[in-house]
């Protein structure tokens, strides 16, 4: 799925995983497909680089007032001597360069770690937040990347502020009264995340009161729509050919691997789970409660029905654990029936 609404949808007991093309999983209700043994999946990074893109010529929207300035000549259309308005008229929108200016990236994922590494490269100071930064993340940074540990270093230091995380209830309004209070006066603000991560009616507020100078937003609504000083785009940022087919390939290449071997990659409400290809006899998956004594039960099943295990691993996620196991001879139905009686167990799956 990309956008489709799910929350309202009935997931059948058939219905295994779901793959989202894209970063966000706010349209599929991931809780409930926990309950379910419904794996759910993203595909973070895919899209990166057509954000990152936008994200950058948002920074020049927002400094140099070019949306305005070419809406004001186009409608100079059939007027006398146009070029000559042109000219005359081109002061009222100059705006300042981004070179040597701060970027502050709140969420240095896939898509800001890249905004930050190419706003590095355009010249600017760049400060990141990340309380998740993940070794592999942190690693691709440029070196010249100031990484805080402190959110407010971003709201009192940037000239530029641009934000890259999941929408969730503890990220909504990461954006608000108080944090655009302890900004400079001039920030610029772009969200291409979710619209959410900003309080709207603060924002117009502040641009109003001269705190704020321009917003650059890729969502749309009735408060920012047709504001001054606010550029809406139509959720454009992953809106390129070539990250639709990356973000679908991810999303087949991880259903299919976890269909075929059982294996989990990117998904958001199970762990990640990886044992290759099977090659034993039989591999049988389990989904289940992380709760203490499950790898006990499983195994004592197996072992009462005279089937060795070669090879396992269980890993947990919050709430939520996956085992998959390797065995030396064939798993009958009898068997399957009783690891799925087990009490936490949410679903049992024979791979092979």
């Amino acid at each position: 799925v990309r956008s489709a609404k799910m929350h309202d949808m009935e997931m059948p007991e058939s219905l295994l995983a779901i793959a989202r093309a894209g970063a966000g999983v706010n349209n599929i209700p991931v809780e409930k497909c926990a309950e379910q043994g419904i794996v759910v999946f993203n595909t973070p990074g895919a899209n990166s680089n057509a954000v990152k893109e936008l994200a950058i010529c948002a920074l020049l929207l927002s400094s140099r007032k070019i949306t305005e300035a070419a809406a004001w000549a186009a409608s100079l259309k059939g007027t006398p001597d146009a070029p000559k308005t042109v000219e005359g008229g081109k002061s009222k929108f100059a705006g300042p360069e981004i070179l040597g200016k701060t970027l502050g990236v709140i969420g240095l994922g896939a898509i800001g770690g890249k905004i930050a590494n190419a706003a590095v490269a355009l010249g600017m100071d760049v400060i990141g937040y990340d309380p998740f930064l993940s070794v592999n993340a942190a690693i691709q940074l440029d070196p010249a990347v100031k990484v805080t540990a402190d959110i407010n270093d971003i709201y009192k230091n940037s000239d530029y502020i641009t934000i890259h995380v999941p929408y969730t209830p503890d990220t909504k309004n990461t954006i608000d009264e108080a944090q655009i209070a302890m900004m400079k006066d001039g920030v610029r603000l772009i969200n291409l995340a979710r619209g959410e991560l900003i309080n709207s009616a603060a924002v117009v507020k502040a641009i109003k009161d001269g705190k704020i100078a321009k917003y650059v937003t890729d969502f749309a609504d009735d408060v920012v729509l047709g504001e001054e000083n606010v550029i809406v785009l139509p959720h454009l940022g992953a809106s390129t050919p070539e990250s639709e087919d990356n973000c679908a390939i991810m999303a087949v290449r991880e259903i299919r691997d976890y269909m075929e071997n059982g294996n989990i990659t990117h998904s958001v409400n199970y762990p990640d789970c990886n044992m290759g290809a099977c090659t034993t006899a039989g591999r049988v998956a389990i989904l289940h409660k992380n709760v203490k004594g499950m790898i006990g039960q499983y195994t004592t099943v197996l072992g009462e029905a005279d089937i060795n295990v070669s090879d396992m691993t269980n890993k947990a996620k919050g709430d939520y654990a996956y085992a998959l196991i390797d065995v030396d001879s064939q798993i009958t139905d009898d068997v399957l029936k009783k690891l799925q009686a087990i009490d936490d167990v949410l679903r049992v799956r024979l791979v092979k």
